[in-house]
């Protein structure tokens, strides 16, 4: 994954544990993340911030935080050194910049904006401020994701011929802000395309040209429901990702097709405990791994590790790559109102 680091080593964090503070109270945040922060060594939750003080009060009883706040700023200056955002996607620049102006280390939620000057901005803010800054693109730090990345730097599937890549859903329209375009930025491919992108560039790499179509095929609101894209990598091979709100029973998965063989993750972007890798290479019999795996987990426990250790710190510049990707898309497809 391609990043920017400063020369400048982080300073030094009082104490041995990661001191949390987590920022919009959604499903995500009190189903997943907190359950899984609540595992994890040397990591400890302290402040809640929501704009509705009763849910911050709330997620903070549940999990035992010391705080609760309604007022951003006033939770920037309680005792925390490392902020999750999982706020609607429209609210990240402003509190991903104030937070790192404030000197506290950021894991933010996928997109980082809904558009590349803010997210150009975020990224710049959090270098010039000496602050880790990663994005919860999970999916990638499952130890078979790794795998096959591994198999891949290695050259062993031969020269890449294409990435085809599919995360689909039933979402049907409601009044989550997933479906108010000024909120959200789009439908399925900023809320969920966004995933595939990741898997893309983290694989092929920087693109070079693309095209795509966005559609309302089943649902009719102001984002779309379906979208797919099919892109050029700067290094050669292509990519092809296909996403949407509307379909049940999707065969989603990742296939990474080489000249000498390919790769295929099956069960990556569904509610299945395991997650399989099937290799396939010119002369040699089908392999087929399975794991089960906590992502989230491993995720978390590396941004704290960058952290703890003192290491450089870590801005991941493919975010702002995929807010570009996105943005160009829209400007692109055809169905632009949806």
């Amino acid at each position: 994954m391609k990043i920017i680091s400063s020369k400048t080593k982080l300073p030094k964090i009082r104490g041995k544990s990661l001191k949390w503070g987590v920022v919009g109270c959604g499903r995500y945040l009190e189903n997943n993340f907190l359950p899984t922060l609540d595992i994890i060594k040397r990591s400890k939750l302290i402040s809640v911030y929501s704009s509705k003080i009763e849910r911050a009060k709330n997620i903070a009883e549940k999990f035992a935080a010391i705080t609760a706040f309604d007022n951003y700023d006033e939770f920037l200056k309680s005792d925390i050194n490392a902020i999750y955002i999982s706020s609607e996607n429209y609210f990240h620049p402003e509190q991903v910049i104030k937070a790192a102006e404030n000197g506290k280390h950021i894991l933010c939620e996928k997109p980082i904006a809904i558009n590349y000057s803010d997210a150009e901005k975020m990224i710049n803010t959090c270098k010039k401020n000496n602050v880790n800054f990663f994005v919860n693109y999970r999916f990638r730090y499952h130890p078979l994701v790794k795998k096959a990345k591994e198999i891949f730097d290695n050259g062993k599937i031969g020269k890449l011929i294409q990435i085809n890549s599919t995360y689909c859903l039933d979402i049907s329209p409601s009044t989550n802000f997933r479906f108010k375009k000024s909120k959200s930025g789009g439908g399925a491919m900023i809320m969920l395309g966004t995933h595939l992108l990741d898997i893309l560039f983290h694989f092929g790499g920087e693109y070079t040209d693309f095209y795509g179509y966005s559609d309302n095929v089943v649902y009719k609101s102001e984002v779309e429901d379906f979208a797919t894209a099919h892109l050029k990598f700067k290094k050669g091979g292509f990519g092809c990702l296909t996403t949407s709100y509307n379909a049940t029973k999707a065969f989603n998965k990742i296939e990474i097709i080489g000249h000498n063989g390919s790769l295929v993750l099956n069960g990556l972007f569904s509610d299945s405990d395991h997650v399989t890798l099937t290799i396939n290479f010119e002369g040699e019999a089908k392999k087929t791994f399975r794991k089960k795996a906590n992502e989230q987990a491993v995720l978390i426990k590396g941004f704290q590790n960058n952290i703890l250790k003192q290491n450089v710190p870590t801005i991941e510049y493919s975010a702002l790559m995929n807010v570009k990707f996105i943005e160009e898309f829209y400007k692109k497809t055809l169905n632009t109102e949806n």
